[in-house]
């Protein structure tokens, strides 16, 4: 990642964490943390800058996929569909290893992803023992339980990302009968014991309607969300191509994030606000993706791996050569209809691994 690009995205991490920051005012028990949060993002830039002066391209942001299980079967899923099988995950140690050294590194914010984080009962012991990253915790809110609850209000940096479709129709219909229901009752939860918490939709041709009408971001605000991810639909499941969004769709969805943000909360369009980047951030240029197995894959879309966070740091794994070839080809990925430019030319990406 050239210093312009660098400089373009801490100033977009400062202006969120920013807004992060306006939206605690109103909440007196997230000051602490959003404060320490915010404060933070700055060190950290200095941080990525040194290493980045060292010929060390570290991103801001690390997707860490904790575990492959999960109590559901969402249709689509690209957990189940691009990892499928039982595979060891890595220990509870070298999952501490690797966030201490983020931490070291300048890595400011973790995305938990999995299968299920939840289903994994060390997770949030893990997270305790670093209050300087900010952890959004994506699930599907049904193991969200009253000491769920106990933990998350003394871990505030902890921000759980509940994963819905839009309402109870489509929300049901991929992830199963009554779920929607357990999503709200999670939101009821949460919002009673003051945890600051958001959601995550997958876009697709059938509930973009949804995702873009503001009468539902203002229900979704009402019940206490305050962080929404737009995550648009990648076409990991054959046959499913006719539910990603046209270019004009992503062009709404993108529009529309855009004035939700600048009227309610923080909105996240992915892969729709990578374009003011210069395209798609995978491999190291503003995130990677470590797998449940400890693999470092350039995006969670593109499952090619050269690197393993088992038996080395960190730090070796972001010079890898699969993910500098990437990003010294970056110019190949244009993020046009279909969203994920990686997932797009996969066949390439796994070409490099030749």
């Amino acid at each position: 990642m050239n210093e312009k690009t660098s400089k373009l995205l801490d100033r977009s991490l400062f202006d969120f964490y920013k807004d992060a920051l306006r939206i605690a005012m109103f909440h007196p028990a997230w000051w602490p943390a959003a404060a320490r949060l915010f404060f933070n993002q700055i060190i950290s830039s200095r941080k990525r800058r040194a290493m980045l002066r060292q010929n060390v391209n570290v991103p801001p942001f690390l997707i860490i996929s904790v575990t492959d299980k999960c109590n559901l079967k969402c249709a689509g899923c690209y957990a189940r569909n691009l990892h499928a099988g039982n595979r060891e995950q890595f220990s509870t140690q070298r999952l501490h290893d690797v966030l201490a050294e983020a931490q070291v590194l300048g890595v400011s914010t973790v995305l938990i992803a999995g299968g299920e984080p939840l289903t994994r009962p060390d997770i949030l012991e893990v997270t305790a023992g670093y209050g300087n990253i900010a952890f959004a915790l994506f699930t599907n809110g049904t193991l969200i339980d009253d000491g769920t609850i106990d933990v998350l209000k003394r871990q505030k940096n902890v921000i759980p990302v509940l994963s819905m479709e839009g309402l109870v129709t489509e929300t049901d219909a991929r992830r199963g009968e009554g779920v929607f229901l357990r999503i709200e009752s999670a939101m009821v939860k949460l919002t009673s014991s003051g945890i600051f918490f958001g959601c995550s939709v997958t876009v697709t041709r059938d509930n973009l309607h949804i995702a873009t009408d503001p009468a539902w971001v203002d229900a979704l605000m009402k019940k206490g969300c305050r962080l929404f991810f737009f995550v648009e639909y990648i076409p990991v499941e054959p046959g499913s191509g006719h539910k990603v969004l046209t270019d004009s769709e992503r062009r709404k969805l993108i529009e529309s994030a855009s004035l939700f943000r600048k009227k309610h909360a923080l909105f996240i369009a992915f892969p729709g606000d990578e374009e003011q980047f210069g395209g798609c951030l995978a491999a190291g240029r503003g995130f990677i993706h470590i797998n449940s197995s400890g693999d470092v894959e350039p995006c969670p879309f593109a499952p090619y791996s050269d690197s393993s966070i088992i038996h080395t740091s960190l730090k070796e794994v972001l010079s890898s050569g699969l993910l500098a070839k990437i990003r010294d080809n970056h110019e190949a990925l244009n993020e046009t209809s279909g969203g994920c430019a990686l997932w797009k030319e996969r066949e390439w990406v796994e070409s490099l691994l030749k």
